[in-house]
This record gives structure tokens, C-alpha cells and sequence, in this order.
């Protein structure tokens, strides 16, 4: 599905048309025009330009001929065409139609008018249709650049007959913006096993994504945890060395633990004397990344394509085992011991027609990925991974937004742990991974009573989700908006086994490991970046899951 584009038409005396601060509706009454760039003398008044079903006729000239185009601010930039074409009506389209003189950016004070033009899909000489819906495709666009929080598109009469100037205005925001932060309390575990009740985690992403107005985004994060930590670091360049290809790279970093045992765990280690309520596992990996991206159809598509590298030192228990369900069974650590690589290919589709990056009112986010881990490209780790996701923001008449999501995902092989579904990315009551690292060693909570609980990581996940958003605050300052939201949904984590063998003491529709979850917090957008604040993971605190039959 696509999002649906409302677009007015050009009336009798009546400016030209523009594409502003949201998707136009149709209406009869005419649109504001931005005003015309300052020059000496201004140009005359545009003349009138024929109704609706009029038959085809040519826009007055603002200028003679002989004169040039207005100029424009130092942040602006008029590509001219030197020869004229005569605005005309195909047979059999609705649309008028003109010929383009030349693209004009107005508000860029930071950012190079080149750059805003690389995500403009027209140039001079085209031949413009005012009904075009690439013209509100650019927009949202431009807004999902970042560098920006308004754009509008706009149309001024040419220096000649039948041209427009398309001119595109921009509020820039700050490009420096926190991508992410992570702050919350967790319950791990020691290095012997033993259970810590409380602990604290935490992590920032922050990434410049208009360096010296160039485009090119540069970026950092890390995450921290008792005995853990993440670092990042990457570089993309949206039009790599001119061309239509996005490009990045990227280096990270990971000294991580993983807590594994359902209950009465036993743990064959020559380190430990006491016993241990969990086996703990520790690793390292060190690698990179490099990418292209590139247009597939259309300014909303784009495709993906990752090769990946990492060097894997992992530290486990000679052997272990816990209780799934009433049996006693080994645990499997979904590592190897030592030192291992793994490398891997990836193709991503991604279709964005969102009107806003961080509150959306209206589209689609869909991603579709496809990862391959083979011997061949030197891994130990034989896999393949598919992940599709999708979610669409639907405005109500109250000004209220609804957003249905849903994510399915499925692994065929030996998957690494951190690549597997882990279960806290699936509920909103336990903390989801950052920088792939798992700060909780607690069983998902089951309100169902369900096999959830005995699941931690699993080849299979879904989850299915509506959000309904309230808006409380907009601004133009540093703070631009503030929703209230509240969520609900189902979600599921399974290996194969989980459906064709079940855990033994559960029976009917708890055979099956899905379970609920919600949330209920703000959403605020801000000069410095998207941010949400939530109570599910203090409500995960709360003992109201089954540990087991």
C-alpha cells in the first residue's frame, strides 16, 4: 500500500501552487505563494493563469526575455535553462503542465545548496506537472535527510513563457542529534553465576549528519553495562564521490556477557566452587562494516547492500544444564569456543513515505532483509536470516495518530547468539538489546502462563503492535513536539523445537511461547533528536510472571 497524495489546482488569478508544511488536501480555494527573492526592480504581478478544464494556454512572462533570472541569496542556487517551451496540457492528463526554468533553495545558512539538489529528482528542462506526486515525494525526502524540520515546495513564474522556477524552502534544525540513548535498570547476574537483583545500564548514539554542510554524516555510539561495553563508530556519505550511491562504513566493538539457565543449573566450570543460579557466558568481537545504498524506483525506496567482517573470542562453561520445562536438558550457548569468524552478505529494501522522521502522522515504513553467512566468505557460522517489518501511521479526524506495526523474522542455521531473536527486543517490560548487548538475565514476563517463559533466544519472532499517540506540545524552538502514547500487542519467540517439541507440564494454547506486552509514556522530538520515555520497564519489575509449571 502507498500513502495516499492529495494534491489543489492552479484557480483563476490565484498564485501557483505549493506543497507546504503537510500533504495538501484538494480545495478550491487557492494556495499561498512564498514570497518572490528580492530584487531591484521586483517583478510585476504574476497574470491569471486559466481555470480548471480551461483549455491549454501559456503563463505571462514575470520578466522579458532579454532580462535574467532573479538572483538569489548566497545559500540559493538557479540552475537556467536557456530556451523557452510553451506550458501545455497532455492530452488525456488533468495536470497542467510547465516547463522548468530552474530550482531555487531558499533557508539553507548551513547546509550546501548542492546537497539539498542530490535529493531534488528534477532539473532544467524538465517538463513539470503540478499534479507530480514525486513533487511531495521530495519533500518527505528532504525531511528524511534530518538536516531539516519544515520544507516547502513551491512554484514562481520564469523569466519566459510557460516556465516555473520550483522553489524549495528549508528550516534547518541542528544536525548534531542524539540518535539514541539508553538508561534503565536491569537484574544480571555475577561472573560466578550468582543473581544480582538491580543493576543500572546505559548508552548514548550521537551522530553528526551534515558535516560542514556537506552531506556527510559521521557518527559514534556506546553502551555500558556491569562487565559490559559497546563502542561504535561510522561514516556515511549519501552521494558518494557525486554519484547517486550512499555509501558507509563502519567499525565496532563489543566486550560482552550473556546469562543463560531456565532453573536448577548446573555448571561443569574448574573456575566456580559455589553454585551458580546462571551460566554465564563471555565474549568479544571486533569487525566492520561497509555498504551501498541506492534509489529503487522511486525517492521513497531504497536498497541495501552490506558485507560484514568480525573476529569472535568466546569464554564458556565446559558444559551446563537446566530445567525446561519438567526436564532436565543441556544448554545450548549458540557460540563457539575460541576464536571464530564471522562474515556475512545482507540486502535490505526499505520503502519510507513517512511526513515527518521522528512524529509521524501518515505512511508507511516498510523493511524488508535478507543476511547469508557462509563458509565460502571464511565464517563459522552457516546461516541465513529474513526480516520483514513493517508500520503505518494513519491520522485521525481528532488530530490523533494510530500506528499499527508488525515484524516477522526467521533464522535458517547456526546463528551466533547475538544475531538470534532475543526476546527483550519483542516486549517493551524487559530491556531491548543495545549495541547487541543483553543486560537482563530475567525470563520474559508471562501474563498467559505460556512456554515464553522458558525461551531466551529463538530462530522465530513476531510481534504484532498498535500505538495510539496523542498530541500534547508543538513548537518551532528547541523543542518541536510532545505526544503522549500508549501501546499494545502480541509478540512471540520460538526455536523449532519450541513448536514441534514443546516443554514438557504445559498443555493447549500455552504450548505455544507468545505472550503480552505494552507501554504507556512520551514521545518528544527536539533540536538534539527523537527521544521516548516509557513505564514498562519499571512495570517488568513487578512479580507477575510464571516461572514454569
Amino acid at each position: 500500500m502507498t500513502l495516499a497524495l492529495a494534491w489543489s489546482r492552479l484557480v483563476l488569478a490565484g498564485p501557483l501552487q505549493t506543497w507546504g508544511t503537510s500533504p495538501p488536501e484538494p480545495s478550491p480555494s487557492p494556495l499561498s505563494q512564498p514570497s518572490p527573492v528580492e530584487t531591484s526592480p521586483p517583478p510585476p504581478p504574476p497574470e491569471p493563469l486559466p481555470k480548471e478544464g480551461a483549455p491549454p494556454a501559456e503563463a505571462t512572462a514575470a520578466q522579458s526575455p532579454s532580462e535574467p533570472a532573479p538572483a538569489s541569496s548566497s545559500s540559493s542556487s538557479v540552475q537556467s535553462l536557456p530556451d523557452a517551451q510553451s506550458a501545455a496540457r497532455a492530452p488525456g492528463n488533468v495536470g497542467l503542465r510547465y516547463t522548468l526554468e530552474g530550482i531555487e533553495i531558499r533557508g539553507n545558512t548551513t547546509t550546501l545548496a548542492r546537497v539539498v539538489l542530490r535529493y531534488v529528482p528534477f532539473h532544467a528542462g524538465d517538463v513539470l506537472d503540478v499534479d507530480d506526486k514525486e513533487l511531495s515525494l521530495t519533500r518527505f525526502r528532504l525531511l528524511g535527510t534530518g538536516f531539516f524540520r519544515d520544507v516547502e515546495l513551491s512554484l514562481r513564474r520564469g523569466t519566459k513563457r510557460g516556465y516555473v522556477v520550483l522553489v524549495i524552502t528549508v528550516a534547518e534544525r541542528n544536525t548534531i542529534v542524539v540518535n539514541d540513548v539508553w538508561l534503565g535498570l536491569s537484574a544480571d547476574a555475577e561472573p560466578n553465576g550468582k543473581a544480582r537483583p538491580l543493576t543500572a545500564y546505559g548508552g548514548l548514539d550521537v551522530s553528526e549528519l551534515n558535516l560542514a554542510g556537506t552531506g556527510v554524516s559521521l557518527g559514534g555510539a556506546m553502551a555500558i553495562a556491569n562487565g559490559q561495553l559497546a563502542l561504535r563508530m561510522r561514516v556515511s556519505d549519501p552521494k558518494f564521490l557525486g554519484t547517486s550511491w550512499t555509501t558507509e562504513a563502519q567499525l565496532s566493538y563489543n566486550n560482552a556477557k550473556d546469562f543463560f539457565g531456565n532453573r536448577d543449573v548446573l555448571v561443569d566450570d574448574p573456575t566456580q566452587s559455589i553454585s551458580q543460579d546462571f551460566a554465564v557466558v563471555s565474549y568479544r568481537r571486533f569487525g566492520g562494516l561497509i555498504g551501498a545504498g541506492h534509489e529503487l524506483g522511486g525517492v521513497a525506496t531504497h536498497v541495501f547492500f552490506d558485507y560484514r567482517l568480525e573476529k569472535i573470542d568466546a569464554t564458556l562453561p565446559l558444559a551446563a544444564s537446566h530445567r525446561r520445562g519438567l526436564d532436565i536438558e543441556p544448554i545450548d550457548f549458540y557460540l563457539i569456543p575460541g576464536s571464530t569468524v564471522l562474515s556475512t552478505v545482507s540486502a535490505a529494501i526499505v520503502h519510507d513515505t513517512r511526513d515527518e522522521p521522528f512524529l509521524p502522522t501518515r505512511g508507511w515504513h516498510v523493511l524488508g532483509l535478507a543476511e547469508v553467512s557462509l563458509s565460502p566468505l571464511g565464517s563459522d557460522y552457516p546461516y541465513a536470516k529474513l526480516v520483514v517489518r513493517g508500520s503505518r501511521w494513519i491520522p485521525l479526524p481528532w488530530n490523533h495518530v494510530l500506528r499499527i506495526e508488525g515484524v516477522f523474522g526467521s533464522i535458517f542455521g547456526q546463528a551466533p547468539l547475538f544475531e538470534k531473536f532475543y526476546v527483550g527486543d519483542y516486549t517493551d517490560l524487559l530491556p531491548h538489546r543495545a549495541l547487541d548487548l543483553a543486560f537482563d538475565r530475567r525470563a520474559a514476563p508471562n501474563f498467559f502462563g505460556t512456554t515464553i517463559s522458558e525461551v531466551r533466544y529463538g530462530d522465530y519472532a513476531a510481534r504484532i503492535n498498535a500505538e495510539y499517540r496523542i498530541p500534547m506540545y508543538r513548537g518551532t524552538k528547541s523543542i518541536y513536539g510532545v505526544d503522549f502514547f500508549g501501546s499494545v500487542g502480541l509478540f512471540g519467540v520460538a526455536n523449532p523445537r519450541d513448536l514441534t517439541n514443546p516443554a514438557s507440564g504445559y498443555s493447549g494454547l500455552a504450548r505455544l511461547p507468545i505472550d503480552l506486552t505494552f507501554n504507556l509514556g512520551l514521545r518528544a522530538d527536539t533540536a538534539v533528536g527523537g527521544f521516548a520515555i516509557g513505564i514498562a520497564n519499571l512495570i517488568g519489575f513487578i512479580p507477575i510472571r510464571s516461572e514454569g509449571p
